[in-house]
């Protein structure tokens, strides 16, 4: 009997079979391989934010930002440098030594106004939230409006300062010059409520957010009062400076600084914070940074009320500073 062959299509033919399985562990090796080269791209290196005087907002938000990117970016480390304040921090941003910093929008106006070196190189992240000018005094003090301070000892916040600044505004338009008609104390908050409580001045200026933890603390075992200050905003208004038109009528609440005496609704003065850069940034850093802010609004506003303000709504009111384009694509993809 002759012997059974099989058919040549019923044999095993195992060369296809193991290409095959080559090609699925091709593929799959390509999967792989692709988020670990994503992974690769992260941001990595160090940038510097320059912020405020110890006891103001500026440095109690630098932290915390600084712990918001160690979530978003590990790999892109902040460091922090303490200032005297916003004057300081655009002269920090122009020079290079600092990548990133906190200022208020009438500082950068008059920067611009003045023709400062470098100004178009200034760009914005985001609008963070508004500084309160602040006039603080014993509850006993007779002070009940600026015009009051003529011939006292004032703390009118340090050279290089925002609060300098406006608070140079602020006694012009009460009708006082600053350099002459008080004895200016040129120090910041980190030092002046002690000054007040130990009656070494009569009163002190404050910008900032609410509530300022020096100020609230003063007012935890010292009776003090805030000064209104609303009755200036017309005469900030018509006396021109193109940096005078981001001031604007606001009023500091009840709940600000519950301890104050006889607390309730001060009318003052408010003024924009934003976080600046420069175009020297990478346009990935300044995306990360500013995505960063976003992500970290209720985190680092559950630590600083003043921070619960910034909003993906409002941030990209930067006036006088356009938007970076870094900060500009994460805005375009957040709305996407």
């Amino acid at each position: 009997m002759p012997s059974l062959r099989v058919p040549a299509p019923l044999r095993r033919r195992p060369v296809p079979v193991l290409l095959a399985v080559a090609v699925a562990l091709v593929l799959l090796g390509v999967v792989l391989w692709a988020p670990a080269t994503r992974g690769q791209e992260r941001l990595t290196g160090s940038v510097t934010l320059s912020t405020g005087v110890p006891s103001g907002v500026y440095a109690r938000y630098g932290p915390l930002l600084q712990t918001q990117l160690a979530r978003d970016a590990p790999d892109l480390d902040i460091t922090l440098r303490g200032s005297a304040g916003s004057v300081e921090n655009i002269e920090r941003l122009i020079s290079g030594e600092a990548d990133f910093a906190i200022a208020t929008a009438d500082s950068l106006a008059s920067y611009q106004a003045a023709g400062g070196k470098d100004a178009d190189r200034l760009l914005a992240c985001a609008r963070l939230y508004d500084d309160y000018m602040q006039l603080v005094v014993r509850a006993d003090s007779p002070v009940q409006r600026a015009a009051d301070l003529a011939g006292l000892r004032v703390g009118v916040g340090q050279d290089q300062s925002g609060v300098q600044l406006v608070t140079r505004e602020l006694l012009e338009a009460a009708g006082l010059d600053m350099d002459r008609d008080i004895t200016a104390v040129r120090q910041g908050i980190n030092t002046t409520p002690t000054m007040l409580e130990a009656g070494r001045i009569d009163a002190f200026f404050w910008s900032g957010g609410l509530p300022t933890s020096a100020v609230e603390q003063l007012s935890a075992h010292t009776g003090i009062r805030l000064v209104p200050l609303g009755d200036l905003v017309p005469a900030l208004r018509s006396e021109g400076g193109s940096y005078r038109d981001y001031y604007r009528a606001a009023v500091l609440p009840p709940d600000a600084y519950p301890d104050v005496a006889g607390s309730q609704v001060i009318d003052t003065v408010a003024v924009a914070n934003l976080l600046v850069t420069t175009d020297r940034v990478d346009a990935a850093v300044a995306e990360q940074i500013t995505r960063s802010v976003i992500n970290g609004r209720d985190r680092i506003g559950s630590q600083v009320h003043a921070a619960q303000r910034v909003d993906l709504r409002t941030a990209i009111y930067t006036q006088p500073l356009p938007l970076h384009p870094g900060a500009r694509e994460y805005y375009r993809s957040a709305k996407s």
